[in-house]
């Protein structure tokens, strides 16, 4: 009885051996590297646009900050002829 659990137990250990072999060289071959890399530089591309679109809006939220702290944005004159009535 003892050696029946002793082969089974060494035929289970193998087949989990095995199969995890198996699947560590099937992310090793060159299509799985190949697909994995070409997902990473994908979802990179993906994230610098956000990032570029990101600074776009802030972009403008700043120069649109700027000009009325200078006055371009036509406002400067108009405040002191406000005030004049």
């Amino acid at each position: 009885m003892r050696r029946i659990f002793w082969l089974a137990m060494g035929i289970t250990i193998g087949v989990l051996v095995v199969r995890k072999a198996s699947k560590a060289a099937e992310q090793l071959t060159p299509n799985h590297l190949a697909n994995r890399t070409g997902n990473v530089i994908a979802d990179f591309g993906t994230s610098m646009k956000k990032f570029a679109d990101d600074v776009r809006v802030s972009m403008k939220q700043r120069e649109v900050e700027i000009r009325e702290g200078v006055g371009f944005d036509g406002t400067l004159g108009a405040k002191a002829e406000d005030n004049k009535d």
